[in-house]
């Protein structure tokens, strides 16, 4: 794993079908996202396919907003969105990878989250990592956490 990919995996004791549910609903994101920053999707209830777009309102000390892309995307497998700064940020600091693969084992599915930079601008790359690294993969850990935590929860 190169300095610019942050990766984290856990086996979640449930089908792949479940997760991916959660991961391509951005409403749900909310739900299972392990940093506190996110606040709303901006998209509704939509759930993604391969080059849709959507919004998420987001907090981190301060209110901001992102727009994502999803650049990656095979059914109950992967699904990937690149995430892009609003305005003039999106010349300086954009266009991060987070990447979900899920494959089935025995016990449920391994899931693992990627934090990829390398699909960052040139000049945030290695600032961001120097700065987020260690939370992120903290955070990371968490989301998966809430992942099996929200796919635990009796249907109802």
């Amino acid at each position: 794993m190169s300095w610019q990919r942050i990766s984290v995996e856990r086996v979640i004791p449930a089908p792949p079908e479940s997760i991916f549910a959660l991961l391509a609903d951005p409403a749900g994101h909310l739900r299972i996202d392990g940093s506190g920053s996110v606040q709303a999707a901006r998209s509704g209830a939509r759930r993604l396919q391969l080059g849709d777009r959507f919004g998420m309102d987001m907090r981190l000390g301060v209110a901001y907003s992102t727009r994502n892309v999803v650049t990656e995307f095979e059914e109950n497998r992967l699904i990937a969105w690149r995430t892009l700064a609003a305005g003039p940020l999106s010349h300086l600091f954009t266009g991060r990878t987070w990447r979900y693969e899920l494959e089935p084992v025995d016990g449920g599915t391994r899931v693992r989250e990627t934090w990829d930079l390398s699909t960052e601008k040139l000049p945030s790359r290695l600032p961001v990592r120097l700065a987020m690294g260690s939370m992120t993969r903290d955070n990371m850990t968490r989301t998966l956490e809430r992942i099996a935590e929200v796919v635990a929860e009796p249907a109802g």
